[in-house]
Protein backbone atom coordinates (compact mmCIF):
# COMPACT_ATOMS: atom_id res chain seq x y z
CA UNK A 1 0.00 0.00 0.00
CA UNK A 2 1.44 3.44 -0.69
CA UNK A 3 0.85 6.08 1.99
CA UNK A 4 0.50 9.59 1.50
CA UNK A 5 1.90 11.85 4.53
CA UNK A 6 3.44 15.46 4.94
CA UNK A 7 6.81 15.60 4.23
CA UNK A 8 9.49 15.62 6.51
CA UNK A 9 13.23 16.35 6.97
CA UNK A 10 13.62 12.17 6.82
CA UNK A 11 12.03 12.39 2.83
CA UNK A 12 13.88 15.26 2.01
CA UNK A 13 16.96 13.20 -0.37
CA UNK A 14 13.81 11.32 -1.50
CA UNK A 15 11.94 14.19 -2.40
CA UNK A 16 14.67 16.53 -3.91
CA UNK A 17 15.30 13.73 -6.50
CA UNK A 18 11.85 13.48 -8.14
CA UNK A 19 11.81 17.37 -7.87
CA UNK A 20 14.87 16.85 -9.98
CA UNK A 21 12.98 14.83 -12.25
CA UNK A 22 10.10 16.57 -12.40
CA UNK A 23 12.55 20.05 -12.51
CA UNK A 24 15.78 19.28 -14.42
CA UNK A 25 17.42 22.76 -14.37
CA UNK A 26 18.46 22.52 -11.18
CA UNK A 27 20.80 20.51 -9.37
CA UNK A 28 19.54 18.33 -6.39
CA UNK A 29 21.20 19.61 -4.17
CA UNK A 30 19.26 22.88 -4.70
CA UNK A 31 15.68 20.86 -4.90
CA UNK A 32 16.71 19.72 -1.14
CA UNK A 33 17.51 22.69 0.30
CA UNK A 34 14.39 25.06 -1.57
CA UNK A 35 12.18 21.60 0.04
CA UNK A 36 13.72 21.68 3.33
CA UNK A 37 12.89 25.87 3.29
CA UNK A 38 8.95 25.31 2.43
CA UNK A 39 8.97 22.84 5.07
CA UNK A 40 10.06 25.88 7.60
CA UNK A 41 6.79 27.69 6.67
CA UNK A 42 3.70 25.05 7.12
CA UNK A 43 1.08 27.66 7.30
CA UNK A 44 1.70 28.54 3.40
CA UNK A 45 3.00 25.60 2.20
CA UNK A 46 1.65 22.11 1.95
CA UNK A 47 4.25 19.26 0.85
CA UNK A 48 3.28 15.84 0.91
CA UNK A 49 5.16 12.16 -0.01
CA UNK A 50 3.65 9.07 -1.14
CA UNK A 51 5.69 6.32 0.29
CA UNK A 52 6.02 2.97 -0.91
CA UNK A 53 7.57 0.13 1.35
CA UNK A 54 8.83 3.72 2.84
CA UNK A 55 10.76 5.25 -0.27
CA UNK A 56 9.43 8.47 -1.56
CA UNK A 57 8.05 7.67 -4.50
CA UNK A 58 5.58 11.22 -5.15
CA UNK A 59 5.25 14.25 -4.27
CA UNK A 60 2.91 17.15 -4.16
CA UNK A 61 3.51 20.61 -3.63
CA UNK A 62 1.03 23.25 -3.07
CA UNK A 63 0.56 27.02 -1.58
CA UNK A 64 -1.99 29.78 -0.56
CA UNK A 65 -1.56 32.26 -3.52
CA UNK A 66 -2.77 36.19 -2.36
CA UNK A 67 -1.82 37.65 -5.45
CA UNK A 68 -3.74 37.32 -8.93
CA UNK A 69 -3.42 33.90 -9.95
CA UNK A 70 -4.57 33.95 -13.79
CA UNK A 71 -8.33 32.29 -14.42
CA UNK A 72 -8.98 32.66 -10.57
CA UNK A 73 -11.78 35.40 -9.67
CA UNK A 74 -11.15 34.91 -5.26
CA UNK A 75 -8.40 35.17 -3.16
CA UNK A 76 -6.42 33.75 -1.46
CA UNK A 77 -6.36 30.68 -4.19
CA UNK A 78 -4.58 27.26 -3.54
CA UNK A 79 -1.90 26.24 -5.87
CA UNK A 80 -0.80 23.35 -7.05
CA UNK A 81 2.82 23.88 -7.65
CA UNK A 82 4.10 21.03 -8.57
CA UNK A 83 3.14 17.14 -8.46
CA UNK A 84 4.79 14.19 -9.78
CA UNK A 85 4.69 10.36 -9.31
CA UNK A 86 7.41 8.31 -10.00
CA UNK A 87 7.36 6.09 -13.94
CA UNK A 88 7.16 2.28 -11.75
CA UNK A 89 3.95 3.51 -9.86
CA UNK A 90 2.08 5.54 -12.29
CA UNK A 91 -1.69 4.14 -13.40
CA UNK A 92 -2.25 3.33 -9.75
CA UNK A 93 -4.91 6.48 -8.60
CA UNK A 94 -1.86 7.89 -6.52
CA UNK A 95 -1.87 11.77 -8.42
CA UNK A 96 -5.06 11.70 -7.74
CA UNK A 97 -5.30 10.88 -3.87
CA UNK A 98 -1.97 13.39 -4.00
CA UNK A 99 -4.73 16.58 -5.53
CA UNK A 100 -7.30 15.25 -3.48
CA UNK A 101 -5.73 15.79 -0.14
CA UNK A 102 -4.33 18.79 -1.24
CA UNK A 103 -7.49 20.41 -2.07
CA UNK A 104 -8.76 18.99 1.24
CA UNK A 105 -5.80 20.96 2.97
CA UNK A 106 -6.96 24.15 1.28
CA UNK A 107 -10.50 24.13 1.64
CA UNK A 108 -9.62 23.73 5.67
CA UNK A 109 -8.01 26.86 4.70
CA UNK A 110 -10.84 28.82 3.40
CA UNK A 111 -9.57 28.69 -0.63
CA UNK A 112 -12.75 28.17 -3.13
CA UNK A 113 -10.65 27.83 -5.65
CA UNK A 114 -8.19 25.46 -6.73
CA UNK A 115 -5.49 26.34 -9.35
CA UNK A 116 -2.16 25.18 -11.20
CA UNK A 117 -0.26 25.87 -14.72
CA UNK A 118 1.37 23.84 -17.21
CA UNK A 119 3.76 24.86 -19.84
CA UNK A 120 2.00 25.55 -23.02
CA UNK A 121 2.97 22.62 -25.13
CA UNK A 122 3.18 19.79 -22.00
CA UNK A 123 0.20 17.66 -23.63
CA UNK A 124 0.78 15.33 -20.46
CA UNK A 125 0.47 17.73 -18.16
CA UNK A 126 -2.30 19.04 -19.78
CA UNK A 127 -4.14 15.53 -19.79
CA UNK A 128 -3.35 15.10 -16.09
CA UNK A 129 -4.88 18.00 -15.08
CA UNK A 130 -8.48 17.62 -16.85
CA UNK A 131 -8.52 13.95 -15.82
CA UNK A 132 -7.74 15.52 -12.35
CA UNK A 133 -10.81 17.79 -12.29
CA UNK A 134 -9.10 20.93 -13.20
CA UNK A 135 -10.51 23.19 -16.39
CA UNK A 136 -8.56 24.98 -18.89
CA UNK A 137 -9.20 28.82 -18.18
CA UNK A 138 -6.90 30.35 -20.05
CA UNK A 139 -3.47 30.44 -22.75
CA UNK A 140 -0.82 32.85 -22.11
CA UNK A 141 2.32 33.73 -23.75
CA UNK A 142 5.06 36.28 -21.78
CA UNK A 143 7.14 38.57 -23.62
CA UNK A 144 10.32 40.77 -22.39
CA UNK A 145 12.65 43.37 -23.86
CA UNK A 146 15.92 44.36 -21.96
CA UNK A 147 16.29 47.76 -21.16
Amino acid sequence: MTLIVLAGPEHLDGWAKLRHALWDEEPVVAHREEAEEQLTVPERFLNLVALHDGAVVGFAEASIRHEYVNGCEDSPVLFLEGIFVAPEVRRQGLARRLVAAVADWGRARGCREFASDAWHDDRDSHAFHLAAGFAETERVVYFRQEL
